[in-house]
């Protein structure tokens, strides 16, 4: 994986992202479920355009976008094409169970990154992450030996743009947010 894996449209990324092997602070899982973003998207924080918050989605790809949502949960996105980034959803942990599951209470392993809130309490990640290359400590990326079995269907968590099928998720993967 490169840059040029996400120099391109989000929707694409989102996709191309499921059973790819992230860790944070080597503690993480594989990629089970995305949701994609564009400049282009009611629902994207970079449709008005650039901000102070949103900078990120107009940097370089292959960046990490970490915003708060609703003023309580941190949120891990990838930057991909200008004003576009792909929302980290989901993924099955593999690396570091005890620091996630002291992170999060005791959830049961399934459910310690369900959810993006759920997996950046797990994954310890913060607004200092923000703007931070994928490809530099603390992330790791590693793609997939064999590529999954791709399901989409609407993204959820929104109020805008709810009819895109740009949420994506390995189909029957117990780790997922809700059921796709």
């Amino acid at each position: 994986m490169d840059e040029q894996f996400f120099a391109r449209d989000a929707v694409t990324v989102a996709a191309d992202l499921l059973g790819v092997f992230l860790l944070v602070d080597g503690i993480g899982g594989i990629i089970v479920e995305t949701e994609a973003y564009r400049r282009d998207d009611a629902a994207s924080h970079s449709y008005r355009g650039p901000t102070r918050s949103n900078a990120a989605m107009f940097g370089a790809p292959a960046r990490a976008y970490v915003y708060r949502s609703y003023g309580l949960h941190w949120c891990l996105n990838f930057v991909c094409e200008t004003g576009s980034a792909v929302l980290i959803r989901a993924l099955e942990p593999t690396e570091g169970l005890e620091a996630m599951m002291a992170r999060r209470a005791g959830a049961p392993v399934r459910r310690l990154c369900a959810g993006p809130g759920n997996l950046c309490r797990a994954l310890a990640v913060t607004g200092d992450m923000n703007g931070l290359s994928l490809f530099a400590p603390p992330f790791v990326l590693q793609p997939s030996s064999a590529a999954p079995i791709v399901a989409s269907g609407a993204r959820i968590g929104i109020s805008k743009a709810v009819e895109r099928p740009w949420r994506f998720a390995v189909p029957g993967s117990s780790c997922l947010s809700k059921p796709i």
